[in-house]
């Protein structure tokens, strides 16, 4: 006569079953002693679509403060961001929000 197999016990860990959304991701434009103040204001005119007056103060964060915050958005959008800024000869880095 044949037994029956012996069931097989499995731990699962505890799952936390609600879902955070993605924290927000920046894009971070950082000073260079390359690009010209009127360029980077461009860039930033026809990458985001800020206004002169937008991407003048962004420009000037930039200038004074070495680095500015350009974008926002998910990981996969700022990675874009980043890409993009870049092939415009921009330094940029991302991070995850911390505000």
């Amino acid at each position: 006569m044949a037994t029956a197999p012996t069931p097989i016990v499995i731990d699962r860990p505890d799952q936390d079953e609600s879902v955070s959304p993605d924290t927000p991701w920046i894009v971070l434009v950082w000073n260079d002693p390359i690009n010209l103040m009127s360029y980077v204001t461009f860039v930033l005119q026809k990458l985001f679509g800020y206004s002169l007056e937008k991407a003048t103060e962004l420009m000037l964060d930039v200038h004074q403060k070495g680095r500015a915050v350009v974008s926002n958005g998910t990981r996969e959008k700022t990675e874009l961001d980043v890409f993009r800024l870049h092939e415009h000869g921009l330094w940029a880095t991302m991070q995850r929000d911390g505000s």
